[in-house]
């Protein structure tokens, strides 16, 4: 009745100062220039340090403004595998919410949380569109995208700036593989080349140089050539991709090939050649890595090897090199 009397009173006449709604009491409105994008943020909650650690989510289709949030990252994870939250998100009547893997392992699709046994699970499109948006920037340093959160771990690991170890046994650098080559470069002497993604690259690499370092031109990604003798009657050449997860997928093809020269004046200006073709492998600690104990490596017989520039004893592989991006291509 007191709503209704102070309408009518406003009705009859111009409102008073009395009847002027409070505007102190209205949420702010945010009028913001058209074109802005919203940018949510994630805040992390720490039980066993007591704190909370904030980072950025930015939401795919965003309507104007930049707008920072704090949610608490409990929200993302299933309470049941404890996992984060992939759409689809199912919640029960009781509010209860589980991820699609544990809603299908629960007896008749029921809510074991709900004690009246009606605790059905249904879609939680709401929760889907908030699991959808949450980006958070990957940690890695030096890396500046934002992922879904719930592909955080993955991109984590697969991250071209994902820390790894330096290829010298006892050095205790570790950082992202894209630091190696001036780490090694500085620190070690270990000889660095660039190479040309989808081109041949010409190499005149010591039998005596174990190590050589292959950096991508456009990107900065470290490859270590290894070079070991394969008992007396060959050589072994191979390569990997210095990267922070082993576990990823190839991301580059490698062909190396020598080819032997002397031999091109016997076959009609056509020399002999030994080739290898490979899914190029990645490691965390390629210092560790031996060519002849490698998955696929390229045997060089001695005849193929060549005297080196020096004019010494010292023995070379006339190397050719190419390496190609995988497809598809994505980090």
């Amino acid at each position: 009745m007191q709503g209704a009397g102070a309408a009518e009173g406003r009705s009859r006449g111009s409102p008073s100062a009395m009847d002027k709604p409070d505007e102190s009491a209205k949420k702010a409105r945010l009028d913001l220039p058209v074109g802005h994008s919203v940018k949510q943020e994630l805040v992390a909650h720490d039980a066993a340090a007591g704190g909370g650690a904030v980072v950025a989510v930015a939401p795919e289709h965003s309507p104007r403004a930049e707008l920072a949030v704090k949610i608490d990252m409990c929200v993302l994870h299933c309470p049941l595998c404890t996992l984060p939250f992939k759409p689809p998100v199912f919640q029960c009547k009781g509010g209860h919410l589980a991820c699609g893997g544990c809603a299908a392992q629960q007896p008749s699709g029921q809510c074991g949380a709900c004690a009246d046994g009606c605790g059905f699970f249904d879609p939680c499109p709401a929760l889907d569109a908030v699991v959808s948006s949450t980006r958070v920037q990957c940690p890695n340093a030096g890396c500046h995208r934002y992922v879904t959160y719930h592909q955080a771990e993955e991109h984590r690991s697969a991250c071209a700036h994902a820390p790894c170890r330096c290829t010298e046994h006892g050095c205790g650098f570790v950082g992202a593989a894209s630091d190696l080559a001036a780490h090694l470069s500085a620190a070690h002497s270990v000889p660095v080349r660039p190479i040309h993604y989808g081109k041949v690259s010409r190499f005149q690499v010591p039998v005596s140089t174990p190590r050589l370092l292959l950096v991508g031109d456009d990107d900065g990604r470290v490859f270590l050539l290894t070079v070991g003798a394969l008992g007396a009657a060959a050589t072994a050449v191979s390569v990997v991709c210095a990267r922070g997860s082993a576990a990823t997928k190839p991301r580059f093809t490698c062909k190396m090939w020598v080819n032997l020269t002397a031999s091109a004046a016997a076959n009609g200006g056509k020399a002999d050649i030994v080739l290898v073709e490979m899914q190029m492998r990645s490691s965390t600690s390629p210092g560790a890595v031996v060519a002849a104990g490698e998955p696929t490596f390229l045997a060089v017989p001695p005849v193929y090897l060549v005297p080196g520039a020096d004019g010494g004893d010292a023995m070379e592989v006339p190397l050719n090199v190419r390496i190609d991006k995988a497809l598809p291509w994505s980090d």
